[in-house]
């Protein structure tokens, strides 16, 4: 698996995806910091807040809204 895209969405929103689209969670901005915040879907589509396959760094802090950065606290390559 090859690291992750953000879209932007607004200036303190970018959602994260992985290389073949799924939606994996957004990168907040939230007063100075930026954090990942998981998001999964049940079997029925609907969200799961702080669920999906990157549960275990739901709210990692990241310096920036950078998709090398996040890549690395999801332990992906960039």
């Amino acid at each position: 698996m090859t690291g992750i895209t953000l879209t932007f969405v607004n200036a303190n929103v970018h959602s994260v995806h992985l290389p073949d689209g799924a939606h994996v969670g957004n990168l907040k901005r939230i007063g100075p910091i930026w954090k990942f915040k998981a998001i999964g879907y049940d079997a029925a589509g609907e969200v799961l807040p702080g669920g999906g396959p990157f549960t275990d760094q739901h709210n990692s802090p990241c310096s920036a809204s950078n998709a090398a950065e996040l890549s690395a606290k999801l332990g992906l390559p960039p």
